[in-house]
């Protein structure tokens, strides 16, 4: 690390002591509350689709959701002139799949001297740290909320590059917790796993003639009293609808320029099954969901953001190791219809020829 690039870093050592009421920020801290609610808040920034769902702090680990829905109706009346009294109960979920989890998640990462020797002559040098690392925090956990499976003690980058292993994400927590809602190859006609779409006869080869049928039909899943909510939209996989039918929209304010198209809401010119489709960073390119932007959560717990800074020479870096307890929580599973393995185009048939590729058919 060159003598001008070493004053810079010890600054922003010292500048981070500073904001967190510690003395030295490399020894393991817990970061300050006003800070984190601040780092939450430039995660937030980085991304449209992490602005459009909640950021929710939680005081415990685990218990209720703090948003959860209603799940049936309230209204009603009750004769107390004969001395029955008006019973209230609860209409939120209260069962398991209405609590939430919050567990550990390491967002370690290291920078090399010469990286931060290329970065030393701007006068934004710390920011450009904070924003860089807090934007790939965010993209994670969009990754996170769509592709998570499970929670591995150690985790494999190699074997799980979508993080599978990191969380408990969104979609899995739907096909665990609300299989009435994902539509599987169960309710339909064709044959093998997959959804076939595609204009034909529906039968054998096809299931659906178009994508607005098949979310018409996925819609359903949905109950009646809440398919007419304004605020559902079908979030579709790129591999679905052609680039044309989309077009990127800014984020609101100042700042929209800075959000990279990666980290955008895609919005289609047109509608699929009567509601606006939206395409969102990492979401499976075979796949829909359809339910409200608002009824996905990231929950992290309050005072569990903790860091370390450590210098490195003997790795020519500068190592962080940080970590927060979160979970990714869908607040109410009635507002949501999933179908994957869906694929443009007719379904196999015995008359088609053998694959040239195919090892086990020369």
């Amino acid at each position: 690390m060159l003598n001008a690039t070493r004053v810079l870093f010890t600054a922003y050592v010292s500048q981070i002591a500073l904001l967190n009421g510690i003395q030295d920020a490399t020894t393991q801290f817990t970061v300050d509350p006003v800070i984190e609610q601040k780092l939450e808040e430039v995660i937030k920034a980085g991304s449209e689709f992490l602005q459009r769902i909640n950021i929710v702090p939680v005081i415990q680990q685990s218990g209720d959701k703090v948003g959860v829905g209603v799940t049936r109706s309230i209204a009603g009346r009750t004769d107390t002139s004969g001395g029955t009294r008006r019973n209230p109960t609860d209409p939120t979920d209260t069962s398991d799949k209405g609590r939430y989890t919050c567990r550990q998640t390491n967002f370690d990462y290291a920078l090399r001297y010469a990286k931060l020797d290329m970065w030393r002559h701007k006068p934004d040098f710390q920011t450009l740290i904070r924003n860089a690392i807090a934007k790939q925090q965010g993209r994670d956990r969009i990754m996170i909320g769509w592709h998570g499976e499970s929670v591995a003690a150690t985790t494999d980058r190699v074997a799980n590059p979508n993080l599978e292993d990191v969380n408990e994400g969104w979609l899995h927590k739907i096909r665990t917790h609300a299989a009435a809602h994902v539509l599987d190859d169960g309710d339909l006609s064709g044959a093998g796993e997959a959804i076939y779409v595609a204009p034909g006869t529906v039968g054998l080869e096809v299931d659906y003639q178009n994508l607005d049928a098949l979310v018409l039909d996925a819609k359903k899943m949905i109950p009646e009293w809440l398919r007419g909510d304004t605020d559902l939209v079908v979030i579709v996989g790129h591999d679905l609808v052609d680039e044309k039918y989309f077009n990127i929209v800014n984020a609101a304010g100042d700042k929209a320029t800075e959000v990279e198209a990666a980290d955008r809401i895609l919005r289609s010119e047109k509608q699929l099954g009567g509601l606006p489709a939206v395409r969102v960073p990492f979401f499976p390119a075979n796949a829909l969901l359809i339910t409200k932007l608002s009824n996905l959560s990231i929950y992290y717990q309050e005072g569990t953001r903790r860091r370390f800074l450590k210098d490195e020479p003997e790795l020519d870096r500068i190592a962080n190791y940080e970590s927060v307890n979160e979970d990714y929580v869908v607040e109410d599973y009635d507002i949501t219809a999933f179908v994957e393995n869906i694929v443009i185009g007719k379904a196999p048939t015995p008359e088609d020829p053998e694959d040239p590729e195919d090892p086990e058919n020369p």
